[in-house]
C-alpha cells in the first residue's frame, strides 16, 4: 500500500530478501521466526524486523482481510533509543490498514 514497495526496494539486497521469503511464507498461510504480531491496529497485522549494519529495518504487513495480503508500510527505523514504532509510523500503519479493509471489501475476489 502507498509507497512500500519502492521503500523496500531501498532496503539492502540481503534485507530484502529475509523479507520478502517472510511475505512469500505468510501468503502460503505459515508465519516466519522473526515475524511477530503488530499490536494496537488490528487482528492479522503482523511486523518483519530485520537489522543490517547498525541499522534497522520494519516491514508490517496484514493477512486476513480475504484471499490477499497487504504490506502496509516499509520503513527504516531511526529512533535511537527504545524499540518501539515511531507515532508518526504507527498512525500510517492505522491509515493503510483501514485502507486495505475497504479494498478487501470491495474486492470481488475476496473472501472475507
Amino acid at each position: 500500500m502507498g509507497d512500500s514497495k519502492k521503500r523496500l526496494k531501498e532496503f539492502p539486497s540481503e534485507t530484502q530478501r529475509a523479507m520478502g521469503g517472510a511475505l512469500m511464507l505468510a501468503q502460503l498461510g505459515g508465519l516466519a521466526d522473526h515475524a511477530k504480531p503488530f499490536h494496537g491496529v488490528g487482528s492479522g497485522v503482523f511486523e518483519i524486523a530485520e537489522r543490517q549494519d547498525k541499522n534497522a529495518y520494519r516491514l508490517v504487513y496484514a493477512v486476513q482481510l480475504g484471499a490477499k495480503l497487504y504490506v502496509l508500510h516499509a520503513f527504516q527505523k531511526k529512533s535511537k533509543t527504545g524499540i518501539s514504532t515511531p507515532q508518526p509510523d504507527v498512525d500510517l500503519i492505522k491509515q493503510r490498514y483501514q485502507a486495505a479493509q475497504e479494498l478487501a471489501q470491495h474486492d470481488p475476489g475476496n473472501r472475507i
